[in-house]
């Protein structure tokens, strides 16, 4: 009997090992094209095809960041799926040596691309309004990471429970999005950073600080770039003065430098029977015409330098929820802040973007909240997303931010001490949790008080 001639079934085409290697929706802003010029520009870019690329490995990293509370084995199970993938999860190890691999500069390298003012953000009489500003980060707590970083310490025997790093940045206002950061360890204060920002300031734009960036060295290395300044310094502070000019305001020197200072009481009446608050702020200002930049417009333009703040409660509290940096040395926080700096850009610029395609809504009526939870969702069914060229610059999570959209923004007032959903001890001193709304009196040498109600 003639023996039978079988053709054997085709064997199934091995899996894209670049396919995982997503962001969801986010892949839209930080995409494909981007993360391989970062690579490349950080000299990672891998000899061969490995089980883990580099561009996959870059992108665990940053979807690590979506889900802090998740380990990064099940962070890629959940890109493998939501890239239609069924993939065999390499082990800890395995993601552990990837990481190491790619070291820190690739990241750093996509920061770069990224980081800028999104379309949107605040301008006042032409100039862009940005603030600068520092915050602390919690680390994990390792002895490399110590050594590194610092802690915090009252007195020698009652150091912090975590080591800290320090981060200072330069936030657009409006818009929230990152113009530039620096961080290290904690030992060092944010006024050693700041100049390393410097680069990131040119004219056209308004850098809004408050009294910790009133160093003489430090406003003249600002003012050398051509970026204008606001910035709060201490009521005791004694100045050259060179002008009084019509308004109440003066012209004074600071070194080689010609600054305005100007002086104001701000009246805070809380309603209902809150009470009345009143504080004295010296602001100096590299804004010396006081007919092209009123003096109670200035007043009122710096009350914009809380933005940051609002953008570093984004990251903390929202993003990472209280939770210490995973990283266990010094060069893999150093990855994880940059990955947290990178989702938070991406973030913020959908947002902006669905602004602007909008045409009507300001970006900070867009909750940051909304966008990060559907940037999540977005992780699991990436494969419609990531199928082609995508033009819509509102997208799933524009169109989830835009059906919830947040009234106007009003004045409240709130206490700046508030309890740590996971700390077991009570908030120093005694805190009123009542929301009130503001009646702002604004008094200026030589002008009639105006108020604001809210």
């Amino acid at each position: 009997m003639p023996s039978q001639s079988v053709i054997p079934a085709p064997l199934p085409a091995p899996a894209d090992p670049f396919a995982a290697g997503h962001l969801g929706e986010l892949t839209r802003i930080v995409s494909f094209d981007l993360v391989d010029a970062a690579i490349e520009a950080a000299g990672a870019a891998q000899k061969r095809v490995r089980r883990l690329p580099t561009r996959v490995v870059m992108y665990v990293l940053l979807a690590g960041v979506l889900f802090t509370g998740v380990g990064y084995q099940q962070v890629l199970a959940r890109l493998a799926r939501g890239a239609g993938l069924s993939l065999t999860t390499p082990g800890s190890s395995a993601l552990s040596q990837a990481f190491r691999r790619i070291g820190t500069g690739p990241l750093a390298e996509l920061f770069d691309l990224v980081r800028g003012p999104a379309a949107g953000s605040s301008r006042w009489r032409g100039l862009l309004v940005c603030a600068i500003d520092g915050t602390t980060m919690f680390v994990a707590d390792t002895g490399a990471n110590t050594g590194a970083f610092g802690r915090q310490s009252g007195r020698p025997d009652a150091p912090a429970g975590y080591p800290m790093l320090r981060l200072v940045s330069i936030v657009a206002c409006g818009t929230r999005t990152v113009i530039d950061a620096v961080f290290g360890s904690y030992r060092a204060g944010e006024t050693t950073y700041a100049p390393a920002l410097t680069n990131s300031l040119r004219p056209g734009m308004l850098l809004l600080g408050d009294r910790n960036f009133a160093a003489a060295a430090l406003i003249e290395q600002f003012a050398a770039t051509g970026a204008d300044l606001l910035i709060r310094c201490k009521n005791a502070r004694r100045f050259e003065v060179l002008e009084r000019l019509d308004d109440g305001t003066q012209i004074v020197a600071i070194g080689d430098l010609r600054v305005r200072l100007i002086d104001a009481q701000i009246t805070v009446d809380l309603d209902p029977a809150g009470g009345r608050r009143t504080g004295t702020y010296r602001l100096i200002t590299t804004l010396t015409d006081p007919d092209r930049y009123p003096a109670r417009q200035i007043v009122q333009l710096y009350h914009q330098r809380w933005e940051i703040e609002t953008s570093y409660r984004e990251t903390k509290a929202t993003i990472l929820a209280g939770r210490v940096l995973r990283a266990r040395t010094p060069a893999g926080v150093a990855q994880e802040v940059y990955a947290v700096l990178i989702v938070h850009q991406a973030l913020r610029t959908a947002i902006a973007d669905t602004a602007l395609a909008a045409g009507d809504i300001a970006p900070d009526r867009l909750s940051f909240t909304i966008a990060l939870t559907t940037a999540r969702d977005a992780i699991h069914d990436a494969g419609l997303i990531l199928a082609g060229p995508c033009t819509d610059l509102t997208g799933r999570i524009g169109r989830a931010a835009l059906a919830a959209v947040m009234p106007a923004r009003r004045s409240r007032s709130s206490p700046r001490v508030t309890k740590r959903a996971i700390s077991k001890h009570r908030a120093k001193g005694n805190v009123d949790r009542t929301n009130y709304r503001t009646r702002i009196t604004t008094h200026l040498p030589g002008i009639i008080d105006t108020r604001h109600d809210n």
